[in-house]
């Protein structure tokens, strides 16, 4: 392909920065928010739906699974086509997807509808969560993409924190269908303002589809997950873990090898011969094992051993991210990156983010002080490290991949977070079965059988035992995640001086072919 001449390149107002811009990041922030609500919501809901539709513990399981393993499956796909098809018609689709689904979930009066919905929502959520960061780094200047960015991360961390709030406060006055039914008008709107308000963007040189590269890509990364899911449950050596880990080898390898061989592949492999980008991944995977395996035990500490139901849990959970929204918001993680640069910035905020994990698992057994201080200590490294660490691996993706790099920013998330939980919870077990054999890994069946208040006690001191030895194995992962991602993404810079080019150029930098069109 000849390099653009001058009159090739673009007068579209991309370079300038939307005019609306910061509107648009508004609309695509509100349909980011209602899928990662979804996302946690579900969970509150779980004694009326066992009750109510009569669901079985299978039953329940594939109502959270379906949505995460169709999401996580897609993200890459969905990122290749919105680059593909147009950003803003993939944004669109996803909004009505979402909507749709959340409908049927609504109404659904037999679990297999229910399962079914939130299947169909998955392929919503996958959409909106790679073309909103995507759409992001097209109308916004390089410089920005780090405000930018820390805001669409802090909406992340405020869909988390108030989905178990949300759901708390619907199932406490109206049917447990208003879980779902309240995405409806946030849908409408987000449809409506992306129609009039979003320009439409997409990568005009006219890759052709791989579409056994999305075949693959599905497969393997929906069979990974599973597999991870799955682990805890049956066991890592069970029949079901292994047969669905190796077809995710399998399909993981055949796509790999596909995409080397294809002269448009979905996943460019060279991607992984930058520093800058493979820097960054091993440091979203590690931080995301950490922080929602240590998160998901915290919510376990609170309300199995210092007795919280999960509204409450909830609410002290809530500084969290009421810190990353408050840094994020005022743009304070935005001039903090933008001083220290990215490698500094990714190693102070995993600092913190360890030493707030640090806190949790030696300080929470004295009062809720210490567990508010972790919490702190977190939000404050989240605030700092996570859009730093999207920053790193959007800039690091041509911009007219924008949407495969917002698919592979997501995927490492979804799998990171999957892997922490699972691996931490094995952590938590093992300690807790050693240390009371008779429990199983299973508190509230050893709390069941326990003949005493002082048996009680000593059931109780042994899963905050785990907790603790869990907790510190996530500080650890942390801490090394941001000395690895520092380290490469430091090498990556000196590596580029070194050869007079610069940093590399930001994905939404600079005139290429993937600007907006419309809008």
């Amino acid at each position: 392909m000849t390099a653009p001449t001058t009159a090739d390149l673009p007068t579209a107002p991309a370079p300038q920065g939307h005019p609306r811009r910061w509107l648009i990041l508004g609309v695509i922030c509100l349909a980011q928010l209602t899928v990662l609500l979804d996302n946690t919501v579900l969970n509150v809901a779980i004694p009326s739906l066992t009750e109510e539709l009569g669901a079985a513990t299978s039953d329940i399981q594939w109502m959270i699974n379906a949505y995460s393993l169709v999401q996580s499956g897609l993200l890459l796909t969905a990122g290749s086509a919105a680059d593909r098809y147009g950003r803003k018609k993939m944004l669109i689709a996803g909004l009505a997807l979402f909507g749709i689904g959340s409908l049927v979930a609504g109404l659904a009066d037999s679990t297999a509808q229910l399962i079914a919905a939130r299947a169909g929502m998955g392929v919503g959520g996958a959409l909106l969560l790679t073309t909103t960061l995507a759409v992001a780094m097209q109308i916004f200047t390089p410089d920005e993409h780090p405000k930018a960015i820390g805001i669409w991360s802090a909406v992340n961390a405020l869909g988390f924190a108030t989905g178990p709030l949300v759901g708390g406060f619907l199932l406490e006055h109206f049917h447990w269908g208003a879980i779902f039914l309240i995405n409806l008008p946030v849908a409408a709107l987000g449809l409506a303002a992306a129609v009039a308000l979003v320009p439409e963007s997409k990568n005009v040189q006219g890759d052709r589809p791989d579409l056994l590269g999305a075949l693959l890509s599905t497969v393997g990364m929906a069979s990974l997950v599973f597999a991870i899911i799955s682990g805890p449950e049956h066991g890592w050596t069970s029949g079901r873990v292994l047969a669905t880990a190796a077809v995710a080898v399998v399909a993981l390898a055949a796509f790999a090898y596909w995409e080397s061989r294809i002269p448009y592949p979905m996943l460019d492999l060279q991607f992984f011969r930058n520093r800058k980008f493979t820097g960054a991944v091993a440091g979203a995977v590690l931080i995301t094992f950490g922080m929602g395996g240590a998160l998901f035990l915290l919510t376990q500490h609170l309300q199995f051993v210092l007795g919280y139901d999960a509204l409450e849990a909830g609410l002290r959970t809530a500084p969290l991210a009421l810190t990353v929204v408050l840094l994020n918001f005022s743009g304070l993680s935005a001039k903090w990156m933008a001083k220290l640069g990215l490698p500094l910035s990714i190693a102070l905020g995993m600092v913190l983010m360890s030493g707030g994990l640090v806190s949790i698992a030696t300080l929470t057994r004295h009062g809720y002080g210490g567990t508010l201080l972790g919490l702190l200590l977190i939000g404050a490294g989240c605030a700092i490290a996570n859009p730093a660490m999207a920053h790193a691996i959007m800039s690091a993706i041509p911009r007219e991949k924008a949407g495969v790099g917002a698919g592979i920013n997501g995927t490492l998330a979804e799998f990171g977070n999957g892997l922490g939980v699972a691996v931490l919870g094995a952590v938590l077990n093992s300690r807790f079965a050693a240390l009371i054999p008779v429990a199983a890994g299973s508190l509230p069946a050893a709390l069941a059988a326990a003949g005493s208040a002082g048996e009680r006690a000593e059931i109780t001191d042994a899963f905050s035992s785990g907790l603790e030895t869990s907790q510190l194995v996530g500080a650890v992962a942390v801490l090394l995640g941001g000395l690895l991602a520092a380290a490469l993404l430091r090498r990556a810079e000196l590596s580029e001086r070194a050869r007079g080019a610069g940093p590399t150029a930001p994905a939404g930098g600079g005139p290429d072919s993937s600007v907006g069109v419309s809008g």
